[in-house]
């Protein structure tokens, strides 16, 4: 009897976060899904091929070059004789990369590709123990397992086993996997080793206490739940977070200095705290908790007011990949790791989902067009780590290296990549019951379900080079609801929503919205033109947005760049490199009133660049300041290290005092 109140009541509760949701994510506003928009974009277009032509191929094959599968074939055969080597969470870059593939198969069907990915789980399941658990890094030899696992289960899973770590991306591949296919091969072996975990962790005597140390197994259960409708995962993803700082591991790095409903600065490793605000945001939208809500509120404008690079990068320190002290943003030496930057688009994107503003979009963006894809390079082949805003052509930032590299020892980065660029049409609209929302610029078809029916939505752009946008609204019959189009904030006069960065002038753009030629009126909500009417088959939106090269300032309190600005362009972020300028950029200062040129380029796979006149600081022979006026060239940020080694700036000297005349 027990066990039936049990169930009904775990069916109950599905029931009721559909019917308060209108979706069973538990947000109130649901994205609507990648598979339902094909992009058609010439930017994002050529990602998307590169993602699938040359990213995830290289990931696969570095899996097989790199021992990755081997080590599943060594679990299926244990022995004392296998030196277990690598790093403890390896097995994570065979389920990352089946989770991108996983997403392409949704858009692109591809049964060789399928086939490949079947082949690979069957090493996978065969290297699960009996009950569940499976983490090659001690199943190959337990005698001796790997320096970082400990000798028993568990043992170091708030350290460095990383086990948490790795059933969370099998989980997040597996679900991939079965929704692409309808496959439970992959989904089978993650729901086994989930139940191995909650079996073993909890509160009850014949379980231990603990907590991941590197956070997304919280994320994942989530998920995991709404596959399965089995609540036990979303509470041992509760449990996880309730139980983060009252477990043996009480330190910032791991967010674990304080139980979370009391923090509310960021702090840390910075990938960890991003997946853990994530999964927070995941469970306040599954279970209602305001606090956790309230909580990641706190901590997302600590973010924004003071920690977040003007690329929307994260994680300013190498030491811990970590966040620093507030307004610590150094630019040589700027850690961004590639996979916290996709952290923070995770994060904002919930955010988004959770309060309907365009402030975390507009977050959002901005990580996403500078600091995610400069962390892979145009043709999808090589990868950054970290993402200095700075170089000199010396400082060895990205693995001991000062370039882009194929591959790493520690290959989260590409990994994560391969996962994410797939994804990224699933996060340009978003519904709730009849309000859709038009949330990121990019040429696109979708058929998307507003209020009970479909409607097509055709999106014509330039963008990112170019603010004209074109919508044409095609419901099967005529439809009442809501188009609501993000108004960005660069456009409103913002370059964040705090008084991180603001701009010189031209601060507000002006923008016409105009429905079958004639222009709308409209006062903005949370960010969003809000068009309400009765829409019919061909309806055209226009939407222009003006754009203009922009000078921001930073707060003061940014030590390193007092005395400087940096440059954007609608949603870019520009930077000057060695390539384009045949003086010393280092020691270029910008006029206060510089004018700027756009000239587009077939550089760098089509791009816009900025020109403006400087002024350049030298000694004479005599050692006598000279100065010589130059013509300074500027690319988009995620384009630079692509034509060798050299020099880079995005902040760029205006006061005197800022120009560094011998670097």
């Amino acid at each position: 009897m027990k066990k039936f109140a049990i169930t009904v009541l775990t069916i109950l509760f599905i029931i009721n976060c559909y019917a308060r949701t209108g979706n069973n994510s538990g947000y109130p506003i649901t994205p609507v899904p990648f598979t339902s928009v094909k992009v058609t974009d010439d930017f994002w277009g050529k990602r998307l091929q590169a993602s699938r032509e040359v990213t995830i191929p290289l990931a696969f094959s570095k899996c097989e070059e790199t021992g990755r599968y081997l080590n599943f074939q060594n679990a299926a055969n244990p022995s004392a004789h296998y030196k277990v080597g690598g790093l403890s969470f390896d097995d994570t870059d065979v389920y990352k990369t089946i989770e991108g593939a996983s997403f392409l198969l949704q858009t692109y069907p591809d049964k060789n590709l399928e086939k490949y990915i079947d082949s690979v789980l069957t090493i996978v399941a065969a290297a699960q123990e009996s009950d569940g658990y499976l983490y090659t890094s001690r199943t190959m030899n337990p005698e001796h397992p790997h320096e970082w696992a400990g000798k028993t289960r568990w043992e170091k899973v708030e350290d460095l086993s990383h086990e948490f770590y790795n059933l969370g991306h099998l989980i997040e591949g597996a679900v991939a996997y079965y929704q692409a296919t309808g496959k439970r091969n992959f989904l089978d072996i993650a729901i086994k080793y989930a139940d191995c975990v909650e079996r073993s962790i909890g509160s009850k005597p014949e379980q231990v206490e603990r907590v991941p140390g590197h956070q997304i197994a919280e994320m994942a259960l989530a998920k995991l739940y709404l596959v399965t409708g089995n609540k036990k995962y979303l509470d041992l993803a509760k449990y996880f977070l309730d139980k983060r700082g009252y477990t043996s591991r009480k330190d910032t790095y791991s967010q674990a200095h304080k139980p979370i409903l009391e923090q509310d600065e960021a702090v840390g490793h910075a990938v960890r705290a991003g997946y853990m605000y994530s999964g927070i945001a995941d469970v306040a939208a599954l279970t209602g908790d305001t606090a956790y809500i309230n909580t990641i509120g706190r901590i997302w404008e600590n973010v924004v007011d003071k920690k977040l690079y003007i690329t929307g990068g994260i994680g300013a320190r190498h030491q811990g990949e970590a966040f620093g002290n507030n307004y610590e943003l150094p630019n040589l030496t700027a850690y961004n790791e590639t996979c916290a930057a996709i952290s923070n688009v995770y994060w904002n994107h919930r955010m988004f989902l959770l309060h309907g503003d365009s402030k975390y979009y507009d977050v959002l963006e901005r990580t996403l067009y500078n600091a995610v894809i400069s962390g892979v390079s145009i043709d999808g082949g090589t990868f950054f780590y970290p993402n200095p805003l700075e170089s000199d052509g010396k400082y060895k930032f990205n693995q001991g290296s000062c370039s882009r590299q194929a591959w790493f020892g520690c290959a989260c980065c590409p990994s994560n990549l391969s996962r994410f660029i797939p994804s990224i049409p699933g996060y340009v609209y978003a519904v709730h019951d009849k309000d859709l929302y038009v949330n990121l610029f990019m040429s696109n078809t979708s058929e998307i379900e507003v209020g009970g029916k479909k409607v097509k939505l055709s999106q014509t752009t330039s963008y990112p080079w170019e603010g004209n946008i074109k919508l044409e609204v095609s419901p099967k019959s005529k439809q009442l609801f809501s188009l609501n189009i993000r108004i960005p904030g660069w456009v409103q006069g913002r370059v964040l929503p705090s008084d991180l960065y603001t701009y010189a002038k031209n601060k507000d753009l002006p923008y016409v919205i105009k429905v079958n030629g004639i222009p709308v009126e409209s006062t903005l909500y949370k960010g969003y033109c809000c068009i309400s009417r009765t829409w019919k088959k061909g309806d055209i939106v226009e939407i222009e947005f003006e754009m203009k090269s922009r000078l921001v300032k930073p707060n003061e309190k940014i030590v390193e760049n007092r005395g400087k600005v940096a440059v954007e362009r609608g949603p870019i972020v520009y930077c000057a490199e060695w390539a384009d300028n045949d003086f010393n950029i280092f020691s270029a200062l910008l006029n206060e009133q510089s004018v700027f040129t756009v000239e587009k380029s077939s550089d760098l796979s089509g791009i816009n660049k900025i020109q403006t006149e400087v002024q350049v600081l030298d000694y004479d022979s005599q050692g006598g300041l000279q100065i010589k006026k130059e013509k300074l060239s500027m690319i988009p940020y995620y384009a630079w290290n692509h034509r060798g080694i050299g020099k880079m700036m995005v902040w760029l000297p205006q006061d005197v005092s800022a120009v560094r005349i011998n670097d």
